[in-house]
């Protein structure tokens, strides 16, 4: 890796727990002390040769074993088009449930994400197919589709555990919401859904409003409320909300794809000052 390549990473590990899976242990195990559960994802996506994906596969067995063994506190998140739906829904949904059972049998759970619009209805059909037999598992919505709502409903009735973000794909004409105004007025509708209807659920945001709302919200139910926040995003609030008792969960990607994700993560417009901010805070 040359000089560039070296600052660049420098900047990226701001977002980012590092380049190898031990990395990513050592992180999770860091934030731990603080009382800040994790989210692990290994990076990576998009993946349409076997190889690759039986090594992103072997990849998650060894971290649940790792996680296991070091005693972390906190679940991994895999993506569809990383573990085969690139490829074929057979083998995604084939990789998910080995990896799924795994984890079970360790005590961990897992978060199936959510990524761009054509891969929504495959992702849901794997979840609700895993979700008969292994209850360690949850998915990702995104309130930047205009389906959520109806998504939401469906997977809460079925008993599912659901993790609510804004989403950062791309937009998808009439089948998104392409501004920050109604993303963030779906997001509410959204929460407002998981507390009437879901047992246990994730409220995942950097936004003020929103866990204002949240906190609002929890006041008056008993629901189990998870929070979720990025590494690097707003890292004092995250860390205060953990001081204060908040089941407090920090997505940790780590890999080799580091350059891609960082990128991602530059280019969101919506949140371009908080993006930016991070840069600088310690």
């Amino acid at each position: 890796m040359g000089v560039a390549g070296r600052i660049g990473l420098a900047v990226a590990k701001k977002w980012i727990a590092g380049v190898n899976i031990d990395d990513a242990i050592s992180e999770a195990r860091r934030l731990n002390l603080s009382n800040e559960n994790v989210i692990i994802n290994y990076l990576g996506e998009d993946i349409s040769e076997k190889s690759k994906v039986t090594k992103t596969v072997r990849t998650y067995s060894r971290l649940i074993k790792l996680m296991k063994s070091g005693k972390i506190s906190g679940s991994i998140a895999v993506k569809p088009t990383q573990i085969g739906l690139s490829i074929s829904f057979g083998i995604f949904l084939q990789n998910y449930v080995s990896i799924v059972k795994l984890a079970r049998h360790a005590g961990i759970f897992v978060w199936l994400d959510m990524e761009d619009y054509p891969y929504v209805d495959d992702t849901i059909k794997a979840y609700l197919l895993t979700l008969k037999r292994n209850k360690n598992t949850g998915i990702c919505i995104q309130s930047k589709l205009r389906r959520s709502m109806h998504d939401i409903r469906s997977i809460a009735k079925k008993g599912g555990t659901i993790r609510l973000v804004k989403g950062a794909y791309a937009d998808h004409g009439q089948k998104t919401y392409n501004s920050k105004d109604d993303v963030d007025r779906n997001y509410l509708e959204c929460m407002r859904l998981l507390f009437l209807h879901a047992r246990s659920f994730m409220i995942a945001t950097h936004d003020d409003k929103m866990l204002g709302v949240a906190s609002s919200y929890l006041k008056r139910s008993n629901k189990k409320v998870m929070f979720g926040m990025l590494k690097g995003i707003r890292p004092s609030l995250a860390l205060k909300m953990a001081k204060d008792g908040k089941s407090l969960y920090i997505y940790l990607p780590f890999g080799e794809n580091w350059l891609e994700y960082s990128v991602r993560r530059l280019k969101e417009k919506r949140n371009a000052s908080l993006i930016l901010r991070s840069v600088f805070q310690r």
